[in-house]
């Protein structure tokens, strides 16, 4: 038995199933081990050294142990190699071979070769393609040096490659009130809104706008689907090291926001020509977009995250919303202790010109007149206000990720410089605002330091100031009448 840095957690397990006694009781955080689907997954992506980073543990103790349980309970030899963790790691891996196949055959995609003989080539070398491969293949393609940008452009073309596969496999199915269910729920009604359209854009002659105006209303919930991957399912997935396929996809949901905004425009000005144009090119994207997450995302989501994910995603969604339905029932994760609520009670904050409990701090944040978040030094989030008309969605799956992976490609130039700007101590304060629809948004960024000067993290202030922008004269006296 050798065991090294690049070893298989779920595949050692499986071979020593005393094994997960073992890792439980080393660390807290194996314990998720023992869900049946987790170890699945864990089989499929997690060697010790990825095991480790997650735990928060010194990898060479890990081996040690694990080594020396094996030696005790069996009695075989085991030999610890010294080869350093595989730098693709982070990205999932299953089968290596396969992985490194599907990359050699999407890449002739890449190099201009047709879809057909691409097709072709899959069908020869590779049958029965798993999401997890698929997630593998685009994370591995791009720590290769491949562009986002340019994965995201051929990511149909990708899909169409494995699309017959994909057709063939069996998908995983969620209880009724489950994330996943209630996504699944939402595709559906968005499916029936977009072949409404298509039939009113059917018509031969006038387009009836005021009927598409109405379905075009509808198909903009899709905005609540997207928020709710973005902020509750993507930062799960990162947590498990699957970084690619998020940020692919973010960037398709902002292509399909500009789309529809200018769409919605068109119908506003009665530019039949361009709604006709443009119509096709959006509904074909979104449609696209469904299979992916029918076929490739909740699949892989589910085999993925543990129960104990699942309920976090779940409390989190009311804070966003749904688009078209409603959770057709109330879901509740077996074996998952319940969230515990804000901390309360006389627990004195000694501050520099007062004195504070907890309950009136968490008070005060979620009362003031504007929406704040707050990264620390290292650029992992650690707080936001939660306000009743927050400006900016914002759920729970937010904290402890990292900054970066909470915008979407477009904007995060200008998150990192401002970031770096402020950790270099040459900026202190950042300043936007923008108009959304009638409403007017100041937007400010502020370093955050000690006395001394240190860099602690930056705060977020964001503003709605349509009103105060309107105001003029004075009002010195009371006026509630």
């Amino acid at each position: 038995m050798k065991l090294d840095a690049n070893t298989r957690v779920g595949k050692l397990v499986d071979d020593y199933p005393f094994l997960l006694d073992t890792l439980a009781e080393y660390s807290d955080k194996f314990s998720m081990l023992r869900n049946p689907l987790l170890r699945k997954t864990v089989g499929q992506f997690a060697t010790l050294a990825k095991a480790a980073q997650l735990a928060g543990v010194d990898l060479t103790d890990l081996l040690n142990t694990v080594a020396a349980a094996i030696h005790e309970e069996t009695g075989e030899p085991v030999e610890i190699e010294a080869a350093a963790a595989d730098a693709l790691d982070a990205a999932p891996g299953m089968d290596p071979g396969r992985i490194e196949k599907l990359k050699a055959i999407i890449q002739g995609l890449h190099e201009g070769k047709a879809v057909d003989l691409v097709r072709q080539e899959f069908a020869e070398l590779i049958q029965n393609v798993d999401p997890a491969e698929i997630a593998a293949m685009e994370q591995q393609l791009i720590q290769d040096g491949l562009p986002e940008e340019e994965i995201r452009r051929l990511c149909d073309v990708h899909v169409a490659v494995f699309r017959q596969s994909l057709d063939q496999s069996s998908r995983p199915q969620a209880p009724p009130g489950h994330p996943v269910h209630t996504f699944q729920k939402e595709n559906a009604a968005i499916a029936g809104v977009i072949a409404e359209i298509r039939r009113l854009l059917s018509e031969p002659e006038n387009i009836p706008a005021d009927a598409l105006a109405a379905q075009f209303e509808q198909l903009a919930q899709i905005e609540n689907h997207y928020l709710r991957k973005e902020n509750q399912l993507f930062p799960f997935m990162e947590k498990y090291g699957v970084t690619a396929p998020p940020k692919v996809m973010w960037a398709i949901h902002d292509d399909i926001r500009a789309q529809l905004k200018a769409l919605r425009a068109a119908i506003h000005n009665v530019d039949t020509a361009a709604v006709r144009t443009q119509s096709e090119s959006l509904l074909t994207t979104i449609q696209e977009m469904i299979y992916k997450e029918e076929n490739i995302l909740f699949p892989l989501c589910l085999q993925l995250l543990s129960e104990e994910d699942w309920r976090d995603v779940y409390q989190g969604e009311e804070d966003i919303g749904y688009a078209l339905v409603q959770p057709e029932a109330t879901w509740k994760p077996s074996g998952a202790s319940s969230a515990s609520g804000p901390a309360s009670g006389f627990n004195a904050l000694p501050l520099d010109t007062g004195l504070l409990t907890l309950e009136q701090v968490n008070l005060m944040l979620t009362h003031l007149p504007v929406d704040i978040s707050f990264v620390d030094e290292h650029d992992v989030v650690r707080y936001y206000s939660e306000a009743p008309k927050r400006i900016f969605p914002r759920s729970p799956g937010v904290i402890g990720r990292k900054v970066q992976n909470c915008h979407p490609p477009k904007s995060l130039h200008l998150v990192t410089r401002i970031l770096e700007e402020f950790r270099a101590g040459n900026r202190d304060v950042a300043e936007f605002w923008i108009e959304i629809g009638d409403r007017f948004i100041h937007i400010r960024y502020y370093a955050m330091r000690t006395i001394a000067g240190q860099y602690k993290g930056c705060l977020e202030v964001s503003q709605d100031v349509t009103g105060i922008r309107a105001l003029t004269g004075q009002r010195r006296l009371l006026d509630w009448e």
